[in-house]
């Protein structure tokens, strides 16, 4: 039975007169209908997240903020199974990774800025004063206010908990609005937090679109203090655009169109492992993914074969299937877009290596949002392929001939989310990975994260830095205290 999917706003759920499907991608069946809060519904939620700011929400202090954060994560995982079922139903996304991946990162993301908070330090100076006394001076900080979560569609629950797990640590109170397309997992959380005892007004949920829609009435909102977003660049431009009249606080991890570097003394192997899963992972919706791959040219036919070979033997199946390695699209609209870059590379002049068109399956899935993986080669580093985020499973392989050539085709860009370098040289990893313009590096790796790093992009790829003490300081206000002893 499809889900019937409401807004969550001070401490009871909200149906709207508006509704919208949620399509499952696997083979276009409804998941629910989706309630579209209106302009009114959106107040009452700012005005909620206002009053709770200064209730039991604050009183409670850090200490109390990570027990209930804590309990949140609890009951993400004695719901386990549903929420890995709504998130495979919404994305599509293979059993293995849903269950291994995104749920548990949702409840260790809550775990981590809950312990994290009762741990950061503050600042503390003595100053010595002209009349030879002293002052003592300490920061002391506090939560910016309402902030906006915004999260995207390719990670709807890891994200979503990404943003909600610092900002709520810090104190703030939160308006989320998750994706259109897959909204489910935000709504059993609104459950799972309305259970756990979160105050009325902490934490509500709005459903709807960007412009002339919740997007719009959040990012235009003179009660909301931060925006956080997670999405695609012209998106968060359109978002600090609306900001600027109230100067909100903003943070963004925006596209990519990342670059991954695999030098003649690589360990082949381990290159092309790496490559077909920063490729392919989460069928190329991953802001991290490399869509652009270099290659020392004494290894580029050999790189493009092996890879080439493994990209057409990806199995395609049911996310049921634990031998699933690549799901469909989250959309046909995406569908639609990725199959137009695959065209527009085909009038580029590209030679597609393998894949380029919808894969064929004689049964429900020829009415999901399916694409073939993808590799490219051919084209000139001008061209549109190589220069804008595709955000499917696709990628061009490109030869380079020396180190500097290289470093100056991964800069190329004007992203600069991630990079990946493949290489056994210790002092080219180091001297490489520095000159790269991106804000973060893996060297013969790919994804691996320590959350308490900085994680965020420079140029289009983003504003400021999530992850650990990055986190809590964007959600928090520091106020200097100066008292003469």
């Amino acid at each position: 039975m499809p889900h019937d999917i409401k807004n969550y706003v001070a401490g009871q759920f909200v149906a709207a007169d508006k509704q919208f499907d949620d399509i499952n991608p696997v083979d276009g069946t409804l998941v629910g209908r989706v309630h579209e809060a209106d302009r009114a519904t959106v107040d009452r939620a700012v005005a909620a997240a206002r009053d709770a700011l200064h209730g039991p929400w604050a009183s409670m202090g850090a200490a109390g903020r990570a027990a209930i954060l804590n309990k949140v994560a609890d009951g993400i995982e004695a719901r386990f199974d549903e929420f890995v079922d709504i998130e495979i139903a919404d994305t599509g996304k293979p059993l293995t990774q849903a269950r291994t991946l995104d749920i548990p990162r949702g409840a260790a993301n809550l775990r981590f800025f809950a312990g994290l908070v009762l741990s950061a330090n503050g600042e503390y100076f003595e100053t010595p004063t002209p009349d030879g006394g002293s002052a003592l001076n300490y920061a002391v900080q506090k939560p910016l206010g309402v902030v906006a979560v915004i999260s995207p569609w390719n990670l709807p629950f890891l994200l979503m908990t990404w943003k909600l797990g610092p900002a709520l640590a810090a104190g703030n109170t939160v308006i989320a609005k998750p994706s259109e397309e897959t909204p489910g997992s935000a709504a059993l959380l609104a459950e799972v937090m309305h259970e756990a005892g979160v105050p009325v007004g902490v934490f509500n949920l709005v459903n709807g679109f960007g412009p002339d829609s919740v997007g719009e009435f959040l990012t235009t909102h003179s009660g909301v203090d931060a925006i956080t977003f997670t999405g695609e660049s012209a998106t968060g431009s359109a978002i600090m655009r609306a900001a600027a009249e109230n100067v909100k606080a903003l943070s963004f991890e925006l596209g990519g169109k990342n670059a991954a570097l695999v030098f003649d003394d690589a360990d082949l192997d381990a290159a092309i492992d790496g490559t077909v899963r920063s490729v392919f992972s989460n069928c190329g919706q991953v802001c991290l993914c490399s869509e652009r791959v270099y290659v020392h040219e004494s290894l580029f036919d050999t790189f493009v074969a092996r890879l080439s070979e493994r990209a057409a033997a990806l199995r395609m199946s049911w996310p049921s299937d634990e031998q699933t390695e690549i799901g469909p699209l989250v959309s046909t609209a995406h569908r639609d877009k990725v199959l137009a870059y695959y065209a527009l590379a085909r009038e580029e002049g590209a030679n597609v290596i393998t894949g380029g068109g919808i894969p064929e399956f004689g049964d429900a899935r020829d009415n999901g949002a399916w694409v073939q993986p993808t590799i490219l080669t051919g084209l000139p580093e001008t061209a549109r392929c190589v220069r804008e985020e595709i955000f499917g499973p696709v990628c061009h392989i490109a030869p380079f001939a020396t180190e500097d050539e290289a470093i100056a085709m991964a800069n190329a860009s004007d992203y600069g989310l991630a990079a990946a370098i493949w290489t056994r040289d210790l002092s080219r990893a180091h001297r490489v990975a520095r000159q790269i313009e991106a804000g973060i590096v893996w060297v013969n790796t790919w994804y691996l994260r320590d959350l308490r790093t900085p994680f965020g992009g420079v140029k289009l790829s983003g504003i400021g830095r999530e992850g650990g003490i990055h986190s809590l300081n964007f959600y928090s206000e520091p106020t200097n205290i100066c008292i003469r002893l």
